[in-house]
């Protein structure tokens, strides 16, 4: 079964998180890889949103986390039957595909019920017992087709779905007629063969359907005298005897599946559904949609196997920046241009990573090395990616390769480089009217320093005013997302990138405050000129900061 994997950036993704993840998954299809798709780990921030609107580009797949779910673990293949097809047919396909199960859907596809064995048996010794015979529900057409029966005189309601009394005619004349009568006000099967006179009094008694065996046929008189009475004629191929055992298996599906076993959804994690799984009889549920359609079916046996998608890191190598529940899956390659984090794995991978000031400036150097070209929209969505995170090539982490690379896309797109940078950075600096919780959200990493962990978010804004004046709101924040995160401290780097500088607001641990050596403005505010990477030049002074903390 082939895997889908999944091309995703960190949380709280950036314009490059996003374009590389976008960019790469593009390249992997190119190269005839279609089970590549991008994805992205958290919601686009108002500079990504309005690039993929600029250029009409599909957003890729939201992930919320990557917590073991339903969906990541359920088969890719499965089979249904509809309500409406024999059990004769259903088991026939069960024995031919080895399907232990099979869920029941109505025409929509909706889930009704779920066919087992074990339900087939319990039910099935049910319908034959022999102390105890009970009507079939069953209709004229089913019989006729699990018998594979030749019709004769067929009825408007052979589809009709009834319950059937089915008797053999093997006694004498006036034991039968009296036992028809006893009968007289039930839905009536007769299995009979080459007796005239027993098949004349079943006609009279107007059963609903009788059924010849061992060959024999009406003669005209028999078959006029069916016609006026309403009663429907097949002739089976069987004997007596099989066709008798065959009727009780042209039952729907629908009368025999399994009503107590509920479904699960998709996105129900593994810890939910593992009480029902224990206590299913098969061993197996139905998997649902929102519209209550079958997606599929899960086993316990589904749960121990490895998951049916992996993963491609890109713009990031951390494991406090992944996605939560990303430890679950299996990681193929790392694409990124940050420092070293504490990511290992058990096997080896493809792992790229190099002092440059943007992940799409190495996710276009490979469409280069691969000799295939780049769609026009992709190349104006990597350039995006550049100018986002080298402030349109003015800041301190941009290299020669970012700006040849960026020159490369521009003249693909013919889109001017400055007038892009203003654009993007323009739509990204609007801060009006947005919460101080969601600013700081939007761009946030989690840093690992041994056991010390700390925060720090980024913001790009025409004016640092907006938010000084807002300053107590945002250090409210900050402190929550502080002790939400047990670390010492929370910060969010505010660029000017009209100066490109910054302001640096700061809630920390009283233990640290004495460690932060930046010129302060004022409380929890410091002054950081020509700082406007957070990678390149706040995380590695931060660091030291922390050093001297840890002693």
């Amino acid at each position: 079964m082939e895997k889908t994997v999944y091309v995703i950036g960190h949380k709280n993704p950036d314009t490059d998180a996003v374009a590389s993840a976008v960019g790469y998954a593009a390249l992997k299809n190119i190269l005839g890889y279609s089970n590549y798709k991008a994805a992205r780990a958290g919601h686009l921030n108002p500079q990504t949103a309005y690039i993929f609107n600029k250029f009409n580009i599909p957003r890729p797949q939201y992930f919320q986390d990557l917590q073991p779910k339903v969906r990541y673990y359920m088969p890719k293949d499965f089979e249904t039957v509809d309500e409406n097809v024999s059990v004769w047919e259903a088991l026939g396909r069960m024995e031919s595909t080895g399907l232990r199960v099979l869920p029941v859907t109505d025409r929509n596809g909706k889930y009704q019920s779920l066919l087992h064995y074990s339900a087939f048996a319990q039910k099935i010794l049910t319908v034959l017992n022999p102390e105890k015979p009970r009507p079939i529900a069953t209709s004229i057409n089913l019989i006729q087709k699990t018998l594979n029966a030749q019709p004769v005189i067929s009825n408007e309601e052979d589809s009709k779905l009834l319950k059937y009394t089915v008797l053999v005619g093997s006694s004498s004349l006036e034991s039968w007629e009296e036992r028809l009568k006893s009968h007289n006000t039930e839905n009536i099967v007769v299995i009979a063969s080459n007796r005239e006179d027993l098949l004349k009094i079943t006609i009279e008694n107007k059963v609903k359907l009788l059924i010849l065996t061992s060959g024999f046929v009406l003669n005209k008189e028999l078959r006029k005298l069916a016609e006026e009475h309403g009663v429907s004629v097949i002739i089976s191929p069987y004997r007596t005897s099989p066709t008798s055992m065959l009727i009780a298996y042209s039952m729907p599906v629908s009368v025999i599946g399994d009503l107590e076993i509920q479904p699960v959804h998709l996105d129900d994690t593994l810890t939910k559904i593992q009480a029902a799984l224990k206590s299913s009889p098969c061993r197996y549920l139905p998997v649902i949609d929102e519209q209550n359609k079958v997606v599929g079916v899960i086993s316990e046996h589904d749960l121990v196997l490895e998951p049916n998608v992996e993963f491609i890191l890109v713009d990031h190598n951390e494991m406090s920046q992944a996605i939560d529940g990303i430890e679950h899956y299996k990681i193929l390659e790392v694409i990124d241009h940050h420092r070293l984090g504490t990511l290992s794995t058990s096997y080896p991978i493809t792992f790229i990573n190099k002092p440059v000031g943007s992940t799409s400036s190495l996710i276009t150097n490979l469409y280069k090395e691969y000799r295939v070209s780049i769609p026009k929209e992709i190349a104006s969505l990597l350039l995006c990616g550049i100018l986002s995170d080298t402030l349109g090539l003015q800041s301190a982490t941009t290299t020669d390769f970012d700006r040849d690379i960026a020159e490369y896309l521009s003249s693909i797109t013919n889109l001017d480089i400055k007038e892009l940078s203003s654009e993007i950075l323009l739509a990204g600096s609007q801060i009006t009217g947005r919460k101080p919780s969601e600013l700081i959200s939007q761009d946030m990493k989690i840093y690992n320093e041994g056991k010390i962990c700390y925060t720090i978010s980024q913001v790009e804004v025409g004016n640092t005013k907006e938010i000084l004046d807002h300053k107590d709101e945002f250090i409210n924040e900050l402190e929550i997302e502080r002790r939400s995160n047990k670390a010492i401290f929370s910060a969010i780097l505010v660029t000017d990138i009209t100066q490109l500088s910054s302001i640096l607001l700061m809630t920390a641990d009283e233990e640290f405050k004495p460690f932060v050596t930046f010129p302060k403005l004022e409380e929890n505010v410091f002054y950081l000129q020509g700082v406007v990477s957070r990678k390149k030049q706040l995380v590695p002074l931060i660091a030291e900061q922390v050093a001297s903390y840890k002693g």
